[in-house]
């Protein structure tokens, strides 16, 4: 009745929790996309179904790649740093015993530095995340990927668990990573920006996050959060700017005085 789809690459330190917290689950379908880590054989000893893929064409296509290679009506899509608890599996099981929609939204509560963060814009953060294998499929997008439902969606009354960041440095790394996704897929849409324009986008980015989203009630850990997202913007839109005037980062030698 239930497929679990998740994508991979070097996720051994994840990989062996996040199968077991769906073991409830009918199959369990892992799409790697070349991992030179443990990554692999820890999911198949799990009893995953593992699958590779050496083209890694953007989150959107890479889940709905995963997506078509399962085989059951319900799919409920889980990332490698997050867990089902033993709460929302009991719940998953009973809504699919007399499903009222063709998808659910799901709740997920993340964590950073050792706090549950409960603000930041980082709470409730409903994604849609179980659904009918033949009523969704996700966004084409390189990142920042959601379902897209044909039919009625309703809430999970149930959370994920999201374990993101490691370290300070994952953070800064994986943002550093996700502005160049998101630069290159606003410059494939033809947008533009100028310098006064990245600066507006860097501080209302904190103001949104620290203040109006209400970060400072998540402490330090909340001061954090809001200055990597407000670099993180200054990062994508700095990186549309050099990507529209066509940046040659190797001019000619100055004429000599």
């Amino acid at each position: 009745m239930l497929s679990v789809i998740i994508i991979t690459k070097n996720e051994q330190a994840h990989i062996t929790e996040c199968i077991q917290s769906v073991a409830f689950a009918d199959e369990i379908i892992v799409l790697d996309s070349g991992s030179t880590d443990n990554t692999c054989a820890l999911a198949r000893a799990m009893g995953a179904q593992v699958y590779h893929t050496t083209h890694w064409p953007g989150f959107g296509p890479q889940k709905n790649k995963a997506l078509e290679l399962a085989t059951h009506d319900w799919v409920l899509s889980i990332d490698a740093d997050e867990r089902v608890p033993h709460a929302m599996a009991e719940h998953i099981q009973q809504v699919l015993q007399n499903p009222q929609a063709d998808a659910y939204t799901v709740a997920r509560l993340s964590c950073f530095g050792g706090r549950w963060i409960k603000h930041s814009g980082w709470w409730p953060d409903r994604l849609v995340r179980l659904f009918k294998r033949d009523k969704g499929r996700f966004k084409d997008v390189a990142v920042h990927e959601s379902v897209i439902v044909q039919g009625l969606t309703q809430d999970l009354q149930a959370h994920l668990l999201h374990y993101p960041y490691d370290s300070l440095e994952t953070l800064i790394n994986k943002t550093n990573q996700y502005s160049s996704a998101a630069a290159q897929q606003l410059h494939d849409k033809g947008k533009t920006i100028g310098i006064f324009g990245i600066m507006a986008k860097a501080f209302w980015t904190f103001v949104r996050i620290y203040l109006i989203r209400r970060g400072f009630l998540d402490g330090k850990e909340g001061f954090i959060l809001a200055t990597v997202a407000s670099a993180g913007s200054f990062f994508r839109y700095s990186k549309l700017w050099l990507l529209n005037r066509k940046t040659n980062w190797k001019p000619e030698p100055p004429a000599s005085q």
